[in-house]
């Protein structure tokens, strides 16, 4: 149970952004449910039940704690569960008959036109990394990939002639999305000076493999992020789910619709999608507050 809650921390941290004290909390709410499991005979994630689960949660509603800190909770816990269903932990997705907690809808972090310049330019591009981590910075903005759907490219996935990209999204549901000229070019270079030296060579399969033929993880991709946004001199909480935001947004301010950032997005509800209407509202006002003698 352990790794895997690791295993869930980790997408939380990287491909959600949530903030570290988010993430803590929900640690703390996941060793304890764990803990709790293992008393009632719960050893594995596959020996995860919906009475353990049930149990617990009439233990929360018992123990007077405070209406937020039980929804964060539960939330939590019906988080990990569905992770533990995607990973193929659990046949079951035990807490899908539990509601959701309600919570207000948090606008995502996004980056601005220059703050996205900025960190792209950051890759040193005299170095074979520079040249490799600038085509995958690149990538990232110009499709709006999730980070899981970047590692897992493949070679064969990428039309460069074409201007498409093949990825496996959420529920293993297969889209096909644009990419723009410059993120072919950067992906060029980096396939032509890069990628061999860097890997092992001709033999792998994926697009952006490591030293040892494996796909990069998603923490790593977060880390050289947030290395660059260091050295770009970017303050706000940066993830590689910023930059699927900072797509989106730009796309949406630039006249997309709202169907097509879908499509390409992966969206199975455009619901979903529909929160990056709110982040051009919010656009709006600022620029109304800014520009508007009597604002």
């Amino acid at each position: 149970m352990d790794l895997m809650a690791q295993r869930y921390l980790d997408y939380l941290m990287v491909e959600r952004g949530l903030s570290s004290n988010t993430i803590s909390s929900y640690g703390r709410d996941i060793s304890q449910f764990a803990e709790y499991a293992l008393k009632r005979g719960v050893n594995n994630p596959s020996d995860l039940n919906e009475d353990a689960l049930m149990g617990y949660m009439a233990m929360l509603s018992k123990s007077g704690l405070a209406a937020s800190s039980a929804s964060r909770k539960v939330s939590a816990i019906k988080g990990f569960c569905r992770f533990l269903y995607t990973e193929k932990a659990i046949v079951n997705d035990v807490a899908s008959a539990i509601d959701n907690p309600q919570a207000p809808k948090k606008l995502p972090d996004t980056l601005t036109k220059d703050e996205i310049i900025s960190l792209i330019n950051q890759p040193d591009l005299h170095t074979e990394i520079g040249v490799r981590d600038r085509a995958i910075l690149e990538t990232l903005y110009a499709t709006g990939l999730r980070v899981s759907e970047l590692v897992g490219l493949t070679v064969d996935a990428v039309n460069l002639d074409v201007g498409f990209v093949r990825c496996t999204g959420k529920g293993s549901k297969e889209r096909i999305t644009p990419i723009g000229k410059v993120a072919i070019d950067y992906i060029r270079q980096y396939l032509a000076r890069s990628r061999s030296s860097l890997s092992a060579g001709s033999r792998s399969e994926w697009l952006f493999p490591s030293r040892q033929n494996k796909p990069l993880t998603r923490v790593w991709i977060w880390k050289i992020i947030r290395k660059y946004a260091v050295q770009a001199g970017i303050t706000k909480h940066l993830t590689p789910h910023t930059l699927r935001h900072s797509f989106a947004t730009h796309l949406l301010e630039g006249g997309a619709d709202i169907k097509s950032i879908q499509e390409m997005l992966g969206h199975a509800s455009i619901a979903t999608t529909e929160i990056y209407t709110h982040i051009s509202r919010e656009q709006l006002k600022r620029v109304y507050k800014s520009s508007h003698p009597r604002a």
